[in-house]
């Protein structure tokens, strides 16, 4: 029983991480090869692009942390190995 639990863990692990790394290589790099053809919408004085590219990436780097953090403990408490508090 507890070989299929951790089998169980590391497969919810496994899809978890490979979801996060998508997103990051998508903020990473995918939307700076747009960052030209944005850079044409000004808001507030600032290419869209620019945005995008300096600021845009870093806020959704942070709430991927935090969606990581809380997607990660929801697992670990699923399967029995969340830290007693």
């Amino acid at each position: 029983m507890a070989n299929s639990n951790a089998e169980g863990h590391w497969a919810d692990t496994s899809r978890l991480m490979w979801i996060a790394l998508a997103i990051w290589a998508f903020f990473s790099f995918v939307i700076h090869f747009f960052v030209t053809g944005l850079n044409q919408i000004v808001i507030l004085g600032f290419p869209l692009g620019f945005w995008f590219a300096g600021q845009g990436s870093l806020v959704a780097f942070v709430l991927l942390l935090f969606w990581f953090a809380r997607a990660q403990d929801n697992s670990d408490s699923k399967h029995g190995f969340a830290e007693e508090e």
